[in-house]
């Protein structure tokens, strides 16, 4: 049992709680002082006095000083719930949540405890013990709603729809006063349940509910949506159109709701007349709506699709929109329009050019049409289904004429110059366009990217760090990093990768898996706060999104990269392959000590620039001096390995891979890159049940792959002389893959 204090020591007990709380942390650890100095025994104080020396960064101390408070009061659920809270802190979940557990036994009513376990409960996706969590809590407090709420999420991420929707409706048949209309957390929760509702396939109950309970719903457009997509899964077409109709009131730039609209009126997708007068009707009605005049060319044929180009295009040219070609180029998968549409643009531009001068319009007008006629072609030339790089070249030059400062031409330029494969040329004029505007952040990031892909990672750095941030400590590389700014962390550490810097170009992957790690975190807070706010449709589409989180292509870019530098270090670790940061070869040693000499000099060059930014902030802003100092003392902010020496010399390479591939092949099984790099890994490793589970998904997926049938025939002669020494199932494993692989 804790020990108990006097009503002054009491008292100062809770004024330490209150100072945690309040990040009071000096006053706290001083009154925590106090007591311990009469109760040097008093478990709670010290857990409390932890749990505060945890948050000043001093975790290994709290740890220690946590440890000794449960040895002296092991049936403190003070303890215990501090002892947890340190873990949690420290990301280390699944003991945070034993920790919790045996805290919740010595103190079953506390509601503190019983929050912060359900938390950690979602956090794991452990839903059985969320709903057992939740229960409780609303058995607990059933007079708040967000418990009610908390425990239908509960049932409906573990799959028990039905119980989610029994439980709000329980709730709503307890409320003995009617709901205000401007009752934000109540309007949310009548769609929620809706959508639970259509979730279980009962489509006409939804669309009832959603008729009587959501008719006074302050999210307008979502049950306008819901309403038209329900009567047009009923088939109830004239309704539905009705629905769409409203929907395109509201937005007539909407796409889908177009879509839905044809579809409701049952018009055969090959009736191009009928589809396209209701285009029409609307472009008559909004003569300033882009989207009905632009959506028919995706269903329009012969000379109906190059009058409505012709007619579209013109319009375009005569306002100088830049986007055209990119709201047009998905047309280019079908050939006849990917040959139309430059004849029509073509011609356009013989048009403004056969004009006599007379008849020029004031101010330019004609040349900006035409303008922007050439930019269209020049994009064409340089797109990949129509690529013609000198033509391309030809259409930009022409079109530069009528206006040489033009940052969108010059970009097309850049680009024209990357698909030709000259990176220094591209880069050149990437930069050269940035200097046509200094203060449009966009092409500023274009022109850094384009001489990342150069190699040129110092003026890359010096080009971004024109937007950063002037005061962060470290200079550009700090600002990008606590900005998550991914993808210039994935081309510089793949520019790294291509001039031998392998410390460089893994320090770089490490922080984006890191960042991505941030993302998985940084939904914790939202657990609590968007019940609190009634935020629940939004935090279940946040909740699924996180599930899927490391699908996204940039971590997939990242650590197939990592992977492949850790397959390079395995199996040349006598090259260095960076304890120096350089990927060498001993069979060159001459190559290797200019590469060594290039890698050093690039360091110090990039922590050079770094310094002098830091510097330049203090002399522009001498009040930020101070906390400069203050951030670099900050231990919390030491890197004790910029460079990434220590990454590029690991013992351990392959196991130091799989810490990407397993995300990788999880959540990307269907890329066919990330099954070669797994076999590849696995392989190594002699998991040779593992590799042939890669070697299959990269069959399925590309039987006809060079690589893949390369690995196929690398397993077969691994395998074969270890044949004998395989477990029996093994044994029938391979040889029936084997077998498939001969017949094939």
């Amino acid at each position: 049992m804790p020990q108990p204090l006097s009503t002054r020591e009491a008292n100062l007990f809770r004024t330490v709680i209150r100072n945690y709380e309040d990040k009071q942390y000096k006053r706290g650890l001083k009154a925590a002082e106090q007591i311990l100095k009469k109760n040097p025994k008093h478990g709670d104080t010290m857990s409390m006095k932890a749990l505060i020396m945890n948050a000043q960064g001093k975790t290994d101390e709290a740890f220690a000083l946590a440890k000794e408070a449960l040895k002296i009061d092991m049936r403190s659920h003070i303890c215990w719930h501090v002892y947890g809270i340190l873990y949690r802190t420290n990301k280390n979940f699944d003991e945070a949540i034993k920790a919790y557990r045996f805290a919740l036994k010595l103190e079953p009513e506390s509601h503190q405890i019983q929050r912060d376990l359900a938390i950690l409960q979602i956090q794991m996706r452990d839903y059985p013990g969320y709903v057992q969590s939740r229960f409780l809590m609303l058995k607990a407090r059933p007079q708040l709603r967000q418990n009610w709420t908390a425990l239908a999420i509960a049932y409906h991420l573990e799959g028990n729809l039905q119980q989610a929707e029994n439980i709000l409706t329980t709730y709503e048949k307890s409320i003995t006063t009617t709901p205000l209309k401007t009752d934000f957390e109540n309007s949310e929760a009548i769609l929620y349940k809706n959508s639970i509702i259509a979730e279980q396939g009962d489509i006409e109950r939804a669309l009832e509910h959603l008729n009587i309970e959501a008719k006074n719903s302050l999210d307008r457009l979502a049950v306008m949506e819901l309403r038209a997509q329900y009567l047009s899964q009923l088939g109830r077409k004239p309704e539905a159109a009705k629905a769409y109709r409203a929907l395109i009131e509201r937005n007539s730039e909407h796409p889908a709701y177009y879509k839905g609209l044809t579809d409701a009126l049952d018009i055969p997708k090959n009736d191009e007349a009928a589809l396209k007068a209701v285009y029409d009707e609307y472009a008559q009605k909004w003569p300033r709506c882009d989207a009905a005049k632009r959506l028919p060319l995706d269903f329009l044929t012969g000379d109906e699709f190059r009058s409505a180009a012709k007619s579209y295009l013109t319009l375009m040219f005569e306002k100088g929109v830049p986007s055209t070609f990119a709201n047009l180029k998905h047309l280019y998968a079908d050939s006849f329009k990917r040959d139309t549409v430059p004849a029509v643009v073509e011609e356009y531009v013989k048009e403004q050019e056969s004009r006599a001068d007379d008849q020029e319009k004031v101010n330019g007008d004609r040349s900006k049409g035409k303008g922007s006629a050439l930019y269209f072609l020049a994009q064409h030339s340089n797109y990949h289904l129509s690529r013609d790089l000198t033509k391309a070249l030809e259409y930009v030059e022409k079109a530069a004429e009528l206006d040489p400062k033009s940052v969108e031409l010059q970009m097309t330029k850049a680009r024209i110059f990357k698909h030709q494969g000259d990176a220094q040329k591209a880069s050149d004029a990437m930069d050269q366009a940035r200097l046509f505007d200094t203060r449009d952040r966009y092409i500023n990031s274009k022109a850094g990217k384009y001489q990342l892909r150069n190699n040129e990672n110092e003026k890359a750095l010096a080009t971004l760090g024109l937007f950063t941030r002037q005061e962060t400590v470290g200079g550009p590389l700090a600002d990008l990093t606590d900005m998550q700014c991914i993808w210039f962390l994935t081309e510089d550490g793949e520019a790294w990768q291509r001039r031998g810097n392998v410390g460089l170009a893994l320090k770089r992957f490490h922080t984006i898996y890191n960042i991505f790690d941030i993302w998985q975190e940084d939904q914790f807070d939202f657990h609590s706060f968007s019940l609190r706010k009634g935020q629940i449709r939004a935090y279940v589409d946040m909740v699924r999104w996180e599930d899927q989180l490391r699908e996204h292509p940039f971590y997939f870019r990242a650590a197939l990269d990592a992977v492949r530098i850790y397959l390079s270090i395995f199996d040349k670790p006598q090259g260095a392959n960076g304890v120096n940061g350089v990927n060498g070869d001993s069979a060159n040693s001459e190559d290797a000590a200019e590469k060594k000499k290039a890698a050093k000099k690039a360091k110090k060059e990039a922590q050079k620039a770094e310094r002098e930014a830091a510097e330049k902030a203090v002399k522009q802003d001498p009040n930020k001096a101070t906390v400069v100092k203050k951030d670099a003392e900050d231990p919390k902010k030491k890197d004790d390995d910029p460079n990434g020496l220590k990454l590029a010399a690991t013992s351990d390479p392959l196991g130091d891979a799989m810490r990407f591939l397993g995300p990788l092949l999880q959540f990307s099984p269907k890329n066919i890159d990330g099954q070669i790099a797994g076999f590849d890994v696995y392989i190594r490793r002699k998991k040779y049940l593992l590799a042939l589970r890669c070697l299959n998904a990269a069959l399925a997926l590309d039987k006809d792959n060079t690589r893949v049938q390369e690995q196929a025939a690398e397993l077969r002669s691994i395998i074969e002389p270890l044949f004998d020494s395989l477990a029996p199932t093994a044994q029938k494993v391979f040889k029936a893959k084997f077998a498939a692989l001969g017949r094939s």
